[in-house]
């Protein structure tokens, strides 16, 4: 996942913690049709192994028909198995080493950061495609384990080459100034599945907003 060559934010979209497949299936479509969208994570913690290639099932196709990434969270080796476009680690999941083992050359691994430069660097000379620092609002989707500032997304913005992505309680409300300070991508769950208005006026309205509101420079 590389900047974009306007300088704009994307939106890089997060699967609920549960879901029926087929009924995010429609979602996701509706989503698609709001505006850009960078990729899709599918993110489900704690689930069995067949349940996440049913979700990938119905899920990657969609992505893949609409040019949008299809990243796995955690799980490097059903990442590779599925044909899945990346695999996104934690710092307690598997290392950078074997994410990258299992995805080869071509394929996307980025790494959660928390809220750590030191993470980042080291996640970025090891060879990482994206960092991801949070949480920098309030979540219910997971219990944050750091908050971030934005100073740190105009800091490593504007001294690093690898995209950052900023997640944690992210919304059409609040994000503005993260896209001020510089994050490539803003990871979003509720902000887009809740949306009161659905997730195609979700995505819209976060589009208008990157169009509108510019990185640092």
């Amino acid at each position: 996942m590389e900047r974009d060559a306007d300088n704009r934010c994307r939106l890089y979209l997060v699967t609920p913690p549960a879901f029926d497949p087929e009924a995010l299936r429609r979602e996701l479509e509706a989503a698609l049709g709001g505006g850009d969208v960078a990729c899709l994570q599918l993110r489900l913690k704690g689930a069995s192994d067949d349940a996440v290639r049913r979700a990938a099932r119905a899920l990657m196709p969609l992505c893949h028909a609409r040019d949008v990434a299809f990243i796995v969270n955690d799980r490097p080796d059903l990442a590779a198995a599925l044909g899945a476009d990346g695999v996104h680690v934690g710092q307690e999941d598997a290392g950078y080493a074997s994410a990258r083992a299992a995805m080869g050359s071509a394929g996307i691994v980025g790494v959660t950061c928390h809220d750590s430069k030191h993470l980042a660097y080291e996640a970025a000379e090891q060879g990482a495609d994206y960092v991801a620092f949070g949480a920098f609002f309030p979540t219910a989707t997971k219990e944050p384990k750091t908050r971030a500032d934005v100073e740190l997304l105009r800091d490593w913005s504007m001294s690093m080459t690898v995209p950052c992505v900023a997640i944690g309680g992210i919304t059409v409300e609040n994000c503005a100034p993260l896209v001020e300070a510089g994050a490539d991508f803003l990871a979003v769950v509720n902000g887009v599945w809740g949306h009161p208005a659905g997730p195609e006026a979700a995505v819209a309205a976060f589009n208008e907003i990157f169009a509108r509101v510019r990185h640092a420079e």
